[in-house]
């Protein structure tokens, strides 16, 4: 296994690659991360159980978005199949990711504790509105960058993972370590891939939404809806396309089993 180094500019290079798979074929990726987001939705209903069984689905649900996006790249056929099929792309290993991912996120609230005495914690596993009255005046600022900071060489070891672990059968060990080490190796291009994405994802969006509320000022709801459910139908899926488009850079389209 070999990750490639590239320059800064390949982070933006990956926004553009996912757009560019994204306008080949929008209707049907469009589709996939809406039943991606409903599929989520639905399991952390279930009583209980909902948010470990989501957590262990989300790395073969993440996995099917990025074949459907290396399908429309080649101009393979794309359906719900392509979604709900990479659930059995090396399942076992796939689920203990979405396990782990679960109890790191858990420690890293857990220890934002040590910060604001578990406010932020407690708002986040609040089961409803009145729970999450109790805190919701507090100031998480400063816990909530601690958990960022906890948090990404977590991400770092799990952006790759499971499509180490599904398109390559490696173990959960050395998915998170090739993962981790490829992320390490592109941090520049990763930070550019970052800013990019809040620009385009978060800045003109903003700004246009803006815009518009100041010259129809008296349809405020009806311009959100206009703004928000398109960028979402196209910012989304770009963004989606955008981590398989990480991945064929750094690692090569030929490493792919």
């Amino acid at each position: 296994m070999r990750a490639q180094t590239l320059p800064p500019a390949a982070g933006w290079q990956w926004i553009m690659g996912g757009f560019a798979i994204f306008r080949r074929n929008p209707v049907m990726l469009g589709m996939l991360v809406v039943a991606y987001w409903f599929t989520v939705l639905f399991l952390n209903i279930v009583p209980v159980l909902g948010v470990l069984i989501a957590s262990l689905a989300i790395p073969g649900l993440s996995v099917g978005l990025m074949q459907a996006a290396r399908n429309v790249e080649r101009g393979q056929p794309v359906g719900l199949q392509t979604l709900y099929g990479s659930l059995r792309e090396n399942g076992r290993t796939l689920a203990i990711l979405g396990a782990l991912y679960l109890c790191c996120t858990l420690g890293a609230l857990g220890l934002s504790s040590l910060v604001d005495g578990g406010d932020l914690l407690r708002f986040m596993l609040a089961g409803n509105r009145a729970e999450r009255a109790v805190v919701e005046d507090a100031d998480f600022t400063l816990s909530a960058l601690f958990v960022m900071l906890l948090m990404t060489p977590v991400l770092m070891a799990w952006w790759f993972a499971p499509v180490l672990a599904a398109w390559h059968r490696l173990s959960v060990g050395r998915a998170l370590f090739f993962s981790f080490v490829a992320c390490w190796m592109n941090w520049r291009p990763f930070l550019t891939y970052g800013l990019g994405l809040v620009v385009v994802a978060g800045v003109l969006p903003g700004v246009l939404l803006g815009i518009l509320l100041l010259i129809v000022p008296g349809a405020a709801n009806l311009i959100t809806a206009i703004v928000t459910l398109p960028m979402m139908l196209v910012v989304a899926p770009t963004v989606f396309a955008s981590f398989y488009a990480s991945y064929r850079d750094i690692f090569g389209i030929s490493e792919i089993v």
